[in-house]
């Protein structure tokens, strides 16, 4: 390390990123498992706290993806609920940390303040929440609301929710609960404090249910990119996990930009920790790297797959062309991309979608499927054990970011070469643990008290 380094003692921070509907996941593979079946779930969690990760993170949408006004049956579809899956894994794991995806949109806080209170005191202090919003009307339609909320007070809602979930967290006194069977009562009087909201979008009378954990609080994540978003996070969040975990500069002017609006929010600026999303592709040797890769992508991104994300932005089946041949010669149909596919492209002009496409097939000479791999796919970071470990450790102590949560292309089986392989090369480096040397994902992850819970 060069003495310019910023954070010359920082460590690489781990967390596993279980996705839920989506065609990142080679789901087609042999050697993968079910989606499903608690087999799988146990199988990865237990692999990544062997490996001493932070966090088993599982992402969840409340309603399947569709195109063409079909349930899209190419990509994963579905699976138990977050909440549910982390509390069993709790009693099968000792220390890595249990993060679920809830809404802020279509959840109400005394509810999911209990559910996610409840996976804490279970879990002995390691549950976390990533905090999203929505506002499309496709998800809407579950709870007969549509839309919902104008895409400008989603973050006013969720501000409101994290306020009031923090203080049902905060509601019960520390030590409320007798130590011995010799006390007066099994609670002290007046040790539980009623909650009172009256906002613009939500209201309630709340008592609350249980004591608090170990850590205090879930640990509160964030994904939202947008500049709503980042400062929705600067003034809630204790982690974000952000886009930007492929290009260096990119995730360096993120981080910069994250901690300048950490400190115009009056938190110090390295008060979030930052965890890009981001996929790994390791080959023992230099000159097995690029085959691999073309492997993962190309069982990622099969010809079906690649007509389906093109024909989203045709606007038209082109299921029955081929995926090796050229791009659709017409133009997409001029209308805004649907979001029922998810979030990605949704919204974009397709006749400019197409217009760059086409541009990079000329100069590339690339067929649909490839054009569609070259514009989609996640690059992350390929390489060897030792060369991914070295840029791993170059990120994260020149404050580009604190750490990775990793989507691993094959499950329950995508986690063993990183734990074999990368790991004991970022140990040998001095970046990572050797052990785990706390009992809560806030420990883990280096964190202060909850923001409520300081002096």
């Amino acid at each position: 390390m060069t003495a310019d380094v910023a954070r010359p003692d920082a460590q690489v921070h781990f967390g596993i990123f279980f996705q839920g509907v989506n065609h990142t996941t080679i789901w087609s593979d042999p050697s993968s498992g079910s989606q499903i079946d608690f087999e799988t779930f146990r199988r990865v969690a237990t692999t990544a706290e062997r490996g001493l990760f932070d966090a088993f993170f599982l992402g969840e949408g409340l309603r399947l993806r569709e195109q063409d006004g079909r349930i899209l049956e190419l990509d994963i579809a579905g699976r138990p609920d977050a909440i549910a899956q982390l509390a069993a894994l709790a009693g099968i794991t000792e220390r890595i940390g249990l993060v679920a995806t809830q809404n802020t949109t279509y959840n109400e806080p005394a509810d999911l303040a209990r559910r996610l209170s409840g996976l804490d005191v279970i879990s002995g202090g390691r549950a976390g929440w990533n905090a999203v919003t929505t506002d499309n009307a496709w998800t809407g339609e579950n709870f007969r609301r549509g839309g919902y909320l104008d895409h400008a007070h989603r973050y006013d809602r969720a501000a409101e929710f994290v306020s009031t979930v923090r203080e049902i967290w905060d509601s019960w006194r520390d030590h409320a609960i007798a130590t011995s069977q010799h006390g007066a009562s099994w609670v002290e009087p007046d040790a539980i404090r009623p909650v009172e909201r009256a906002g613009a979008h939500i209201r309630a009378t709340i008592r609350p249910t249980l004591p608090r954990s170990p850590q205090g609080h879930p640990v509160i994540f964030q994904a939202g990119d947008s500049p709503a978003g980042r400062d929705f996070a600067a003034a809630n969040a204790d982690v974000i996990f952000s886009r930007h975990g492929t290009h260096f500069d990119d995730a360096l002017a993120f981080a910069r930009d994250v901690r300048t609006r950490l400190i115009a929010a009056g938190r110090p600026e390295d008060d979030i920790k930052i965890l890009p999303g981001t996929q790994i592709v390791l080959a023992e040797k230099e000159s097995e790297v690029e085959e691999k890769v073309r492997w993962v992508r190309e069982g990622q991104y099969t010809g079906q797959t690649a007509l389906s994300l093109a024909g989203q932005v045709w606007g038209k089946d082109l299921s029955d062309r081929d995926p090796d041949g050229p791009l659709p010669a017409e133009d997409p149909l001029p209308r805004p991309i649907s979001e029922t596919r998810g979030a990605p492209r949704g919204g974009q002009d397709p006749l400019e979608i197409a217009r760059e496409w086409r541009a990079r097939a000329e100069a590339e000479n690339l067929s649909l499927r490839q054009v569609v791999i070259a514009t989609t796919a996640r690059s992350g970071f390929a390489g060897t054990p030792a060369g991914v470990a070295d840029e791993l450790a170059r990120w994260v102590r020149h404050g580009a970011t604190d750490g990775f949560n990793i989507s691993p292309y094959l499950v329950p089986t995508g986690l063993d070469e990183i734990v074999e392989w990368l790991v004991p090369e970022l140990q040998e480096r001095g970046v990572y643990r050797t052990e785990y040397t706390g009992t809560t994902l806030r420990e883990h992850l280096g964190l202060r008290d909850p923001l409520t819970r300081r002096a």
